[in-house]
C-alpha cells in the first residue's frame, strides 16, 4: 500500500487535487449525500420486501429505488477514487480495506435483490423468492450500513475517544 499511496501521490491529477482547497470538502460532501442516498433505498425497498409498507408493489418499488441504488453507486464510486487519488494518506487507514471488500458483497446482494423483486406483488412470490428477496434485502441494508461504518469509522471513534 506504501507504494501505492507513494504512486498516487506523484500523479499529476493528484497534485492537481491538492492545490485546490475547495474540493475536498466538495468531494466529501457529494459522497456522504450519495451514501444517504443508498442507505434510505435501501431502506425503502427493505420495508416493502418486509412487507411493512404496502402502498406500492414491490415492483414500482424496485423501479423507484433501485436507479437511485445504482446512480449512487456510481457517485460513490467516481467520488471515493477521486478521494483517493487526491489524498493517498486515506490507503492507510485500516478501516478502508474493510469497507471496499464489503462492498463487493453488497453490490452481489443489490443484484440478487433487484433480479428477485422483478414483476409481480411479494404475494405473487412462490415462498422460495420472497425469503430470497428478505434475505438480499437485509444483506443489501446491512452491508451498506457496514460500508458506511466503515468509511466513517475512524472519524467516529475520533470524536467518541
Amino acid at each position: 500500500m506504501a507504494d501505492l499511496a507513494q504512486w498516487l501521490t506523484a500523479l499529476p491529477v493528484g497534485l492537481a487535487m491538492r492545490r485546490l482547497p475547495w474540493l475536498f470538502p466538495l468531494l466529501q460532501t457529494i459522497h456522504i449525500l450519495a451514501t444517504g442516498m443508498m442507505l434510505s433505498s435501501a431502506i425503502m425497498i427493505a420495508l416493502r420486501v418486509w412487507g411493512f409498507s404496502d402502498a406500492q408493489t414491490i415492483d414500482v418499488r424496485r423501479r423507484r429505488y433501485m436507479p437511485w441504488m445504482w446512480g449512487a453507486l456510481v457517485v460513490l464510486t467516481l467520488t471515493g477514487t477521486a478521494l483517493i487519488v487526491g489524498n493517498p494518506r486515506s490507503l492507510r487507514d485500516p478501516a478502508l480495506p474493510v469497507k471496499l471488500w464489503m462492498i463487493l458483497p453488497a453490490i452481489a446482494a443489490m443484484l440478487v435483490l433487484a433480479a428477485a423483486m422483478r414483476g409481480g406483488t411479494r404475494g405473487e412470490k412462490g415462498p422460495g423468492i420472497r425469503t430470497m428477496m428478505s434475505v438480499a434485502a437485509t444483506a443489501t441494508l446491512m452491508l451498506w450500513f457496514g460500508v458506511t461504518l466503515a468509511g466513517r469509522g475512524r472519524w467516529i471513534f475520533n470524536f467518541i475517544g
